[in-house]
Protein backbone atom coordinates (compact mmCIF):
# COMPACT_ATOMS: atom_id res chain seq x y z
CA UNK A 1 0.00 0.00 0.00
CA UNK A 2 1.15 3.44 -0.95
CA UNK A 3 1.96 5.94 1.82
CA UNK A 4 0.42 9.50 1.37
CA UNK A 5 1.33 12.47 2.86
CA UNK A 6 -1.71 13.64 5.35
CA UNK A 7 -3.70 16.56 3.53
CA UNK A 8 -4.81 17.70 6.77
CA UNK A 9 -2.01 20.61 5.97
CA UNK A 10 -1.46 21.32 2.75
CA UNK A 11 1.48 24.00 2.53
CA UNK A 12 1.96 24.32 6.28
CA UNK A 13 5.23 25.72 6.84
CA UNK A 14 7.64 24.47 9.42
CA UNK A 15 7.84 25.76 13.52
CA UNK A 16 10.26 28.91 12.59
CA UNK A 17 10.61 29.31 9.06
CA UNK A 18 13.76 31.67 9.12
CA UNK A 19 15.53 28.80 11.05
CA UNK A 20 18.24 26.45 9.70
CA UNK A 21 15.87 23.60 10.07
CA UNK A 22 12.86 25.65 8.94
CA UNK A 23 14.94 26.60 5.44
CA UNK A 24 15.97 23.88 4.78
CA UNK A 25 12.39 21.58 5.65
CA UNK A 26 11.21 24.85 2.97
CA UNK A 27 13.42 24.02 0.81
CA UNK A 28 12.68 20.45 0.67
CA UNK A 29 9.31 20.79 0.23
CA UNK A 30 9.43 22.96 -2.53
CA UNK A 31 12.14 22.63 -4.80
CA UNK A 32 11.10 21.48 -8.55
CA UNK A 33 13.01 19.25 -10.42
CA UNK A 34 13.64 21.62 -13.11
CA UNK A 35 15.21 24.28 -10.72
CA UNK A 36 18.04 21.38 -10.54
CA UNK A 37 20.62 22.81 -12.90
CA UNK A 38 21.44 19.92 -16.08
CA UNK A 39 25.15 19.62 -15.09
CA UNK A 40 24.05 18.02 -11.23
CA UNK A 41 21.39 16.15 -12.29
CA UNK A 42 23.84 14.22 -14.93
CA UNK A 43 26.21 14.01 -11.91
CA UNK A 44 23.43 12.51 -9.85
CA UNK A 45 22.95 9.70 -12.11
CA UNK A 46 26.37 8.90 -12.21
CA UNK A 47 26.53 8.85 -8.28
CA UNK A 48 23.46 6.44 -8.45
CA UNK A 49 25.61 3.55 -11.13
CA UNK A 50 28.13 3.97 -8.81
CA UNK A 51 25.77 2.67 -5.98
CA UNK A 52 24.43 -0.10 -7.83
CA UNK A 53 27.78 -1.33 -8.99
CA UNK A 54 28.85 -1.15 -5.44
CA UNK A 55 25.40 -2.88 -4.48
CA UNK A 56 26.29 -5.56 -7.24
CA UNK A 57 29.60 -6.07 -5.57
CA UNK A 58 28.82 -6.34 -2.18
CA UNK A 59 25.20 -8.67 -2.87
CA UNK A 60 26.98 -12.03 -1.87
CA UNK A 61 30.01 -11.20 0.15
CA UNK A 62 29.81 -13.79 3.29
CA UNK A 63 28.81 -10.98 5.40
CA UNK A 64 26.06 -10.27 3.55
CA UNK A 65 25.12 -13.70 3.44
CA UNK A 66 24.84 -13.87 7.08
CA UNK A 67 22.61 -10.58 6.94
CA UNK A 68 20.53 -11.71 4.82
CA UNK A 69 19.81 -15.11 5.87
CA UNK A 70 18.76 -13.51 9.72
CA UNK A 71 16.68 -10.39 8.68
CA UNK A 72 14.36 -12.56 5.96
CA UNK A 73 13.82 -15.11 8.72
CA UNK A 74 12.97 -12.39 11.10
CA UNK A 75 10.87 -10.26 9.47
CA UNK A 76 9.26 -12.94 6.73
CA UNK A 77 9.43 -11.77 2.83
CA UNK A 78 7.58 -8.37 1.52
CA UNK A 79 7.80 -6.57 -1.66
CA UNK A 80 11.00 -4.61 -1.29
CA UNK A 81 13.83 -5.96 -3.95
CA UNK A 82 16.85 -7.37 -2.43
CA UNK A 83 19.71 -6.23 -4.80
CA UNK A 84 20.86 -9.36 -6.30
CA UNK A 85 19.23 -11.78 -4.93
CA UNK A 86 17.15 -13.38 -7.84
CA UNK A 87 13.91 -11.53 -6.72
CA UNK A 88 14.18 -12.35 -3.55
CA UNK A 89 12.33 -9.57 -1.18
CA UNK A 90 11.75 -8.32 2.07
CA UNK A 91 9.63 -5.71 4.28
CA UNK A 92 10.94 -2.41 3.27
CA UNK A 93 12.88 -1.65 6.36
CA UNK A 94 14.39 -5.21 5.84
CA UNK A 95 15.24 -4.54 2.36
CA UNK A 96 16.86 -0.93 3.00
CA UNK A 97 19.16 -2.30 5.81
CA UNK A 98 20.37 -5.20 3.74
CA UNK A 99 20.55 -2.77 0.13
CA UNK A 100 22.87 -0.61 2.19
CA UNK A 101 25.16 -2.90 3.75
CA UNK A 102 25.86 -4.08 0.24
CA UNK A 103 26.53 -1.06 -0.80
CA UNK A 104 29.33 -0.75 2.01
CA UNK A 105 30.54 -4.03 1.55
CA UNK A 106 33.32 -3.90 -0.02
CA UNK A 107 34.12 -0.27 1.15
CA UNK A 108 34.45 1.31 -2.33
CA UNK A 109 31.58 3.45 -2.07
CA UNK A 110 31.15 7.56 -2.49
CA UNK A 111 32.16 9.72 0.67
CA UNK A 112 32.10 13.24 0.75
CA UNK A 113 35.72 14.91 1.63
CA UNK A 114 33.90 17.64 3.85
CA UNK A 115 31.08 15.90 5.70
CA UNK A 116 31.84 12.48 5.38
CA UNK A 117 29.62 10.22 5.10
CA UNK A 118 28.24 7.15 2.49
CA UNK A 119 25.71 9.12 0.72
CA UNK A 120 24.51 6.28 -1.51
CA UNK A 121 24.83 3.95 0.93
CA UNK A 122 21.82 6.09 2.89
CA UNK A 123 19.85 7.25 0.17
CA UNK A 124 19.66 5.02 -2.17
CA UNK A 125 18.69 1.85 -0.10
CA UNK A 126 15.40 3.43 1.35
CA UNK A 127 14.36 5.09 -1.79
CA UNK A 128 14.19 1.92 -3.56
CA UNK A 129 12.12 0.44 -0.74
CA UNK A 130 9.98 3.65 -0.77
CA UNK A 131 9.47 3.23 -4.55
CA UNK A 132 8.30 -0.52 -4.58
CA UNK A 133 4.74 0.90 -2.99
CA UNK A 134 4.84 3.57 -5.74
CA UNK A 135 4.96 1.29 -9.77
CA UNK A 136 4.23 4.80 -11.48
CA UNK A 137 6.99 6.98 -9.66
CA UNK A 138 8.43 8.85 -12.50
CA UNK A 139 12.24 8.20 -12.95
CA UNK A 140 12.91 12.37 -12.90
CA UNK A 141 10.47 12.09 -9.29
CA UNK A 142 13.56 9.18 -8.51
CA UNK A 143 16.20 11.27 -9.46
CA UNK A 144 15.12 14.63 -7.34
CA UNK A 145 14.81 12.96 -4.17
CA UNK A 146 18.26 11.34 -4.48
CA UNK A 147 19.77 14.98 -5.74
CA UNK A 148 17.61 16.42 -2.01
CA UNK A 149 19.01 13.58 -0.34
CA UNK A 150 22.45 14.22 -1.62
CA UNK A 151 22.15 18.15 -0.38
CA UNK A 152 21.40 17.06 3.23
CA UNK A 153 23.88 15.07 4.47
CA UNK A 154 27.06 16.91 3.75
CA UNK A 155 25.51 19.70 5.01
CA UNK A 156 23.96 18.72 8.48
CA UNK A 157 27.80 17.06 8.20
CA UNK A 158 29.72 20.10 8.15
CA UNK A 159 27.98 21.90 10.69
CA UNK A 160 29.08 19.47 13.15
CA UNK A 161 33.01 20.64 11.61
CA UNK A 162 33.14 17.08 8.92
CA UNK A 163 35.25 14.84 10.26
CA UNK A 164 35.63 16.30 14.21
CA UNK A 165 32.77 13.68 15.11
CA UNK A 166 35.05 10.40 14.48
CA UNK A 167 37.95 12.05 16.63
CA UNK A 168 35.32 11.31 19.50
CA UNK A 169 34.87 7.80 18.23
CA UNK A 170 31.46 8.16 16.18
CA UNK A 171 31.00 6.44 12.91
CA UNK A 172 30.35 9.89 11.37
CA UNK A 173 27.73 8.48 8.27
CA UNK A 174 25.63 7.38 10.74
CA UNK A 175 25.49 10.36 12.64
CA UNK A 176 24.66 12.61 9.66
CA UNK A 177 22.97 10.42 7.38
CA UNK A 178 19.15 9.69 8.55
CA UNK A 179 18.59 13.14 7.73
CA UNK A 180 19.66 12.57 4.60
CA UNK A 181 17.05 9.51 4.37
CA UNK A 182 14.27 11.30 5.69
CA UNK A 183 14.88 14.18 2.75
CA UNK A 184 14.92 11.29 0.27
CA UNK A 185 12.33 9.65 1.04
CA UNK A 186 9.85 12.65 1.87
CA UNK A 187 10.12 13.82 -1.22
CA UNK A 188 8.94 10.95 -2.60
CA UNK A 189 6.21 10.56 -0.13
CA UNK A 190 5.34 14.73 -1.56
CA UNK A 191 5.82 16.22 2.41
CA UNK A 192 4.95 19.94 3.03
CA UNK A 193 7.29 21.92 4.89
CA UNK A 194 6.14 21.14 8.41
CA UNK A 195 6.38 17.43 8.14
CA UNK A 196 9.67 17.09 6.41
CA UNK A 197 10.78 19.32 9.74
CA UNK A 198 8.81 16.45 11.64
CA UNK A 199 10.98 13.80 9.42
CA UNK A 200 13.88 15.60 10.32
CA UNK A 201 13.95 15.71 13.75
CA UNK A 202 12.35 12.11 14.03
CA UNK A 203 15.85 10.74 11.74
CA UNK A 204 17.74 12.57 14.06
CA UNK A 205 16.86 11.65 17.76
CA UNK A 206 17.73 7.72 15.97
CA UNK A 207 21.38 8.99 14.96
CA UNK A 208 24.57 6.93 16.32
CA UNK A 209 27.26 4.52 15.58
CA UNK A 210 30.54 3.64 16.83
CA UNK A 211 33.31 3.76 15.04
CA UNK A 212 35.09 1.06 16.95
CA UNK A 213 33.07 -1.24 14.15
CA UNK A 214 35.69 -0.44 11.40
CA UNK A 215 37.84 -3.44 13.18
CA UNK A 216 37.11 -6.70 13.01
CA UNK A 217 33.07 -6.60 12.97
CA UNK A 218 30.72 -7.00 10.01
CA UNK A 219 28.30 -4.79 11.40
CA UNK A 220 30.43 -1.60 9.77
CA UNK A 221 28.94 -2.83 6.63
CA UNK A 222 25.31 -2.39 8.55
CA UNK A 223 26.15 0.75 10.13
CA UNK A 224 24.57 2.94 7.29
CA UNK A 225 21.69 0.30 6.93
CA UNK A 226 20.17 1.62 10.11
CA UNK A 227 20.32 4.92 9.54
CA UNK A 228 18.71 4.55 6.54
CA UNK A 229 15.99 2.69 7.53
CA UNK A 230 15.60 5.35 10.23
CA UNK A 231 15.38 8.08 7.94
CA UNK A 232 12.71 5.39 6.02
CA UNK A 233 10.29 5.16 9.45
CA UNK A 234 11.45 8.69 10.16
CA UNK A 235 9.57 9.86 7.02
CA UNK A 236 6.94 7.58 6.51
CA UNK A 237 5.38 8.54 10.15
CA UNK A 238 5.60 12.27 9.23
CA UNK A 239 4.06 11.51 5.75
CA UNK A 240 1.01 10.33 8.59
CA UNK A 241 1.00 13.36 10.46
CA UNK A 242 3.02 11.82 13.38
CA UNK A 243 4.86 15.17 14.89
CA UNK A 244 8.69 14.90 15.17
CA UNK A 245 11.01 17.09 16.98
CA UNK A 246 10.84 20.25 16.44
CA UNK A 247 14.03 22.76 15.01
CA UNK A 248 16.16 19.65 15.36
CA UNK A 249 19.33 21.19 14.20
CA UNK A 250 19.14 24.38 16.73
CA UNK A 251 17.58 23.36 19.51
CA UNK A 252 20.03 24.21 22.34
CA UNK A 253 19.28 21.76 24.79
CA UNK A 254 19.11 18.61 23.55
CA UNK A 255 19.46 19.29 20.00
CA UNK A 256 21.04 17.68 17.48
CA UNK A 257 24.42 19.68 16.96
CA UNK A 258 24.33 20.86 20.27
CA UNK A 259 24.10 17.13 21.56
CA UNK A 260 26.96 15.66 19.42
CA UNK A 261 28.28 18.70 19.33
CA UNK A 262 29.78 18.83 22.77
CA UNK A 263 33.80 19.05 23.48
CA UNK A 264 34.14 20.31 20.07
CA UNK A 265 36.18 23.60 19.35
CA UNK A 266 34.96 25.29 17.97
CA UNK A 267 31.07 24.74 18.58
CA UNK A 268 28.67 23.30 16.01
CA UNK A 269 27.74 26.04 13.03
CA UNK A 270 23.45 25.14 12.38
CA UNK A 271 23.95 27.68 9.86
CA UNK A 272 25.80 25.27 7.45
CA UNK A 273 22.71 23.18 7.68
CA UNK A 274 20.55 25.84 5.34
CA UNK A 275 23.80 27.31 3.68
CA UNK A 276 24.05 28.28 -0.12
CA UNK A 277 20.51 25.56 -0.48
CA UNK A 278 20.09 26.09 -4.43
CA UNK A 279 23.08 27.82 -4.94
CA UNK A 280 26.25 25.66 -3.59
CA UNK A 281 25.14 21.84 -5.03
CA UNK A 282 27.29 19.50 -2.54
CA UNK A 283 26.33 16.79 -5.30
CA UNK A 284 28.58 17.68 -7.37
CA UNK A 285 31.33 17.76 -4.30
CA UNK A 286 30.35 13.48 -3.38
CA UNK A 287 33.48 11.93 -4.05
CA UNK A 288 33.30 8.70 -6.29
CA UNK A 289 36.13 5.98 -4.89
CA UNK A 290 39.54 4.95 -6.92
CA UNK A 291 40.55 2.44 -4.04
CA UNK A 292 38.30 -0.23 -2.18
CA UNK A 293 39.45 1.24 1.17
CA UNK A 294 38.49 4.59 3.82
CA UNK A 295 38.42 7.27 1.86
CA UNK A 296 40.60 8.65 4.56
CA UNK A 297 43.93 6.60 3.26
CA UNK A 298 43.51 7.39 -0.23
CA UNK A 299 45.58 10.98 -0.54
CA UNK A 300 48.36 8.49 1.51
CA UNK A 301 47.96 6.07 -1.20
CA UNK A 302 48.39 8.62 -4.17
CA UNK A 303 51.58 9.84 -2.05
CA UNK A 304 52.73 6.17 -2.12
CA UNK A 305 51.95 5.32 -5.89
CA UNK A 306 53.41 8.55 -7.15
CA UNK A 307 56.63 7.82 -4.86
CA UNK A 308 56.61 4.26 -6.66
CA UNK A 309 56.54 5.62 -9.83
CA UNK A 310 58.37 8.69 -9.90
CA UNK A 311 61.34 7.22 -8.34
CA UNK A 312 61.28 3.23 -9.51
CA UNK A 313 60.85 2.33 -5.50
CA UNK A 314 61.57 -1.32 -5.40
CA UNK A 315 59.99 -2.17 -2.24
CA UNK A 316 62.46 -4.68 -1.10
CA UNK A 317 64.86 -1.59 -0.60
CA UNK A 318 62.33 0.32 1.94
CA UNK A 319 64.05 0.55 5.50
CA UNK A 320 60.53 2.98 6.83
CA UNK A 321 57.91 4.95 5.58
CA UNK A 322 56.13 7.91 7.51
CA UNK A 323 52.39 8.43 7.46
CA UNK A 324 51.44 12.31 8.73
CA UNK A 325 47.67 13.09 8.46
CA UNK A 326 45.37 15.17 10.20
CA UNK A 327 44.07 14.26 13.79
CA UNK A 328 40.47 13.09 12.29
CA UNK A 329 41.90 10.13 9.70
CA UNK A 330 44.61 9.28 12.21
CA UNK A 331 42.19 8.78 14.72
CA UNK A 332 40.18 6.41 12.27
CA UNK A 333 43.52 4.93 10.42
CA UNK A 334 46.16 5.32 11.85
CA UNK A 335 45.68 2.93 14.56
CA UNK A 336 48.28 -0.26 14.47
CA UNK A 337 47.10 -3.59 12.74
CA UNK A 338 47.91 -7.11 14.08
CA UNK A 339 48.27 -11.08 12.44
CA UNK A 340 45.56 -11.76 11.09
CA UNK A 341 43.82 -8.93 9.37
CA UNK A 342 40.64 -9.28 7.97
CA UNK A 343 39.67 -6.88 4.51
CA UNK A 344 37.52 -4.69 6.52
CA UNK A 345 40.89 -4.00 8.66
CA UNK A 346 42.94 -3.87 5.87
CA UNK A 347 40.54 -1.50 4.32
CA UNK A 348 41.17 0.75 7.49
CA UNK A 349 44.32 0.53 7.74
CA UNK A 350 46.92 3.46 6.50
CA UNK A 351 50.09 1.33 6.91
CA UNK A 352 48.10 -1.30 4.94
CA UNK A 353 47.19 0.72 2.43
CA UNK A 354 50.38 2.28 1.69
CA UNK A 355 51.94 -0.76 1.67
CA UNK A 356 49.96 -3.21 -0.54
CA UNK A 357 49.84 -0.14 -2.96
CA UNK A 358 53.58 0.18 -2.99
CA UNK A 359 53.92 -3.69 -3.89
CA UNK A 360 50.75 -4.46 -6.39
CA UNK A 361 50.55 -0.58 -7.67
CA UNK A 362 46.67 -1.08 -7.01
CA UNK A 363 44.34 -0.81 -4.72
CA UNK A 364 41.17 -2.37 -5.72
CA UNK A 365 39.39 -6.21 -4.65
CA UNK A 366 42.49 -8.32 -4.92
CA UNK A 367 44.22 -6.02 -2.49
CA UNK A 368 42.28 -6.29 0.02
CA UNK A 369 41.04 -10.17 -0.01
CA UNK A 370 41.90 -12.15 3.58
CA UNK A 371 44.74 -13.93 1.90
CA UNK A 372 46.65 -10.80 0.20
CA UNK A 373 46.05 -9.10 3.93
CA UNK A 374 48.02 -11.86 5.56
CA UNK A 375 51.52 -12.26 2.99
CA UNK A 376 54.70 -11.77 4.50
CA UNK A 377 55.46 -8.97 2.02
CA UNK A 378 52.72 -6.90 3.14
CA UNK A 379 53.36 -6.78 6.61
CA UNK A 380 57.28 -6.58 6.41
CA UNK A 381 56.28 -3.07 5.05
CA UNK A 382 53.77 -2.49 8.11
CA UNK A 383 56.38 -3.40 10.22
CA UNK A 384 58.60 -0.68 9.04
CA UNK A 385 55.37 1.99 8.96
CA UNK A 386 55.17 5.07 11.40
CA UNK A 387 52.00 7.21 11.59
CA UNK A 388 51.87 10.28 13.20
CA UNK A 389 49.42 12.93 13.46
CA UNK A 390 50.55 16.32 12.61
CA UNK A 391 48.75 19.25 14.04
CA UNK A 392 49.23 21.86 11.02
CA UNK A 393 46.40 19.75 8.84
CA UNK A 394 43.70 20.58 11.34
CA UNK A 395 44.98 24.33 11.61
CA UNK A 396 44.65 24.81 7.57
CA UNK A 397 41.36 22.42 7.59
CA UNK A 398 42.93 19.87 5.72
CA UNK A 399 41.07 16.96 6.80
CA UNK A 400 42.60 14.47 3.54
CA UNK A 401 45.93 15.47 3.41
CA UNK A 402 48.57 13.30 3.65
CA UNK A 403 52.48 13.30 3.81
CA UNK A 404 54.41 9.99 2.68
CA UNK A 405 57.63 10.07 3.44
CA UNK A 406 60.13 6.44 2.44
CA UNK A 407 63.56 5.84 3.94
CA UNK A 408 65.65 3.08 1.57
CA UNK A 409 68.28 1.11 2.38
CA UNK A 410 71.27 3.34 0.86
CA UNK A 411 69.93 6.28 3.50
CA UNK A 412 68.11 7.85 0.54
CA UNK A 413 64.91 9.57 1.26
CA UNK A 414 61.71 10.55 -1.04
CA UNK A 415 59.18 12.40 0.19
CA UNK A 416 55.91 13.71 -1.22
CA UNK A 417 52.59 15.60 -0.15
CA UNK A 418 49.05 14.78 -1.25
CA UNK A 419 46.39 17.85 -0.34
CA UNK A 420 43.34 16.45 -2.54
CA UNK A 421 43.61 12.69 -3.58
CA UNK A 422 42.27 11.25 -6.24
CA UNK A 423 38.12 11.46 -6.60
CA UNK A 424 38.27 15.08 -4.50
CA UNK A 425 37.62 18.18 -5.86
CA UNK A 426 39.76 19.20 -8.76
CA UNK A 427 40.85 15.47 -8.98
CA UNK A 428 37.56 14.05 -9.03
CA UNK A 429 36.66 11.53 -10.80
CA UNK A 430 35.22 12.21 -14.51
CA UNK A 431 31.96 10.52 -14.89
CA UNK A 432 33.53 9.07 -17.93
CA UNK A 433 35.91 7.53 -15.59
CA UNK A 434 32.52 6.55 -13.09
CA UNK A 435 31.20 4.62 -16.16
CA UNK A 436 34.62 3.14 -16.25
CA UNK A 437 34.60 1.53 -12.86
CA UNK A 438 30.63 0.81 -13.00
CA UNK A 439 31.74 -1.39 -15.88
CA UNK A 440 35.03 -3.18 -14.61
CA UNK A 441 33.56 -3.56 -10.64
CA UNK A 442 30.48 -5.64 -13.25
CA UNK A 443 31.84 -7.15 -15.47
CA UNK A 444 32.26 -10.76 -13.88
CA UNK A 445 29.10 -10.50 -12.07
CA UNK A 446 26.68 -10.07 -14.15
CA UNK A 447 25.96 -10.79 -17.62
CA UNK A 448 27.25 -7.97 -20.58
CA UNK A 449 23.83 -7.37 -21.30
CA UNK A 450 22.44 -6.54 -18.09
CA UNK A 451 25.34 -4.63 -17.60
CA UNK A 452 24.44 -2.77 -20.70
CA UNK A 453 20.71 -2.42 -19.52
CA UNK A 454 21.53 -0.88 -16.02
CA UNK A 455 23.84 1.75 -17.33
CA UNK A 456 21.62 2.54 -20.14
CA UNK A 457 18.25 2.99 -17.88
CA UNK A 458 20.35 4.84 -14.79
CA UNK A 459 22.05 7.53 -17.05
CA UNK A 460 18.57 8.31 -18.57
CA UNK A 461 16.60 7.85 -15.86
CA UNK A 462 14.86 11.06 -16.10
CA UNK A 463 13.53 10.09 -19.32
CA UNK A 464 11.72 6.92 -17.38
CA UNK A 465 7.67 7.28 -16.96
CA UNK A 466 8.04 4.65 -13.88
CA UNK A 467 11.08 3.32 -11.77
CA UNK A 468 10.08 -0.05 -12.01
CA UNK A 469 12.38 -1.22 -15.08
CA UNK A 470 15.15 -0.41 -12.92
CA UNK A 471 13.83 -1.85 -10.64
CA UNK A 472 13.29 -4.90 -12.43
CA UNK A 473 17.16 -5.37 -13.56
CA UNK A 474 18.00 -5.09 -10.05
CA UNK A 475 16.35 -8.27 -8.94
CA UNK A 476 18.34 -11.22 -10.46
CA UNK A 477 21.29 -12.80 -9.26
CA UNK A 478 24.06 -11.50 -9.14
CA UNK A 479 28.19 -13.54 -8.75
CA UNK A 480 29.69 -13.67 -5.49
CA UNK A 481 33.34 -12.32 -4.93
CA UNK A 482 35.35 -14.21 -3.70
CA UNK A 483 37.34 -13.01 -0.71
Amino acid sequence: MAVTAQPSRPGSPPSDPTGPTGLLASWLATTTFQEIPAPVRERAKHLLLDGIACALVGAHLPASQIAVKALTALDGMGDATIVGWDGLAAGPLTATMLNSSFIQGFELDDYHPYGPLHSNAVILPPLLAAAARYPGLTGAQFLLAAILGYEVGPRVGMALHGADIMIRGWHSGTVFGGAAAAAAVGSIYGLHAAAFEDALGMACTQAGGLMSAQFESMVKRMQHGFTARNGLVAATLAAQGYIGIKRVFERGYGGFLSTFGQGENPAPDPSRVSAHLGDVWETTRIAIKPYAACGGMHAAMDAALRLRDEHRICPDAITGIRIDLAQGMYEKCGWTASRPLEPIGAQMNLAYGVAVVLLDGAGLIEQFTTERANRDDVWRLMDRTETRHDPAYDERHQQLATRVRITLDNDVVYETEVIQPRGVGKNQLTNAEIVDKYRALTRTLIEPSRTEALEETVLHLDGLSSITPLIKLLQPAVAEVKL
